[in-house]
């Protein structure tokens, strides 16, 4: 099972992520930022955007909302976004 194993906040709604099979990518979550939910919402704030942290390899924010780290994976992977950045044991 894939696994986030580092987010850091880029800048706007951008992430830069590295995943457990020794990949990485930039994750725009834009498409979450511009909707009108009671979860994404908090996300225009730059201070919470940056709150995003790692549960369980999934991406997270203080208000519950996650992001699950296969379907992030699988996105940028479909976009030829991920590059390798370290071998897997």
């Amino acid at each position: 099972m894939i696994k986030i194993v580092r987010v850091e906040p880029v800048a706007g709604s951008l992430l830069r992520l590295e995943f457990s099979d020794g990949t990485a990518g930039e994750y725009d979550v834009r498409h979450l930022v511009d909707r009108d939910t009671e979860l994404t919402r908090p996300l225009r704030e730059p201070g919470f955007f940056a709150s995003v942290f790692l549960e369980l390899g999934a991406l997270a924010w203080p208000n519950g909302l996650e992001l699950s780290p296969s379907a992030v994976h699988r996105e940028l992977e479909e976009k030829g976004a991920l590059r390798r950045v370290r071998s897997v044991a």
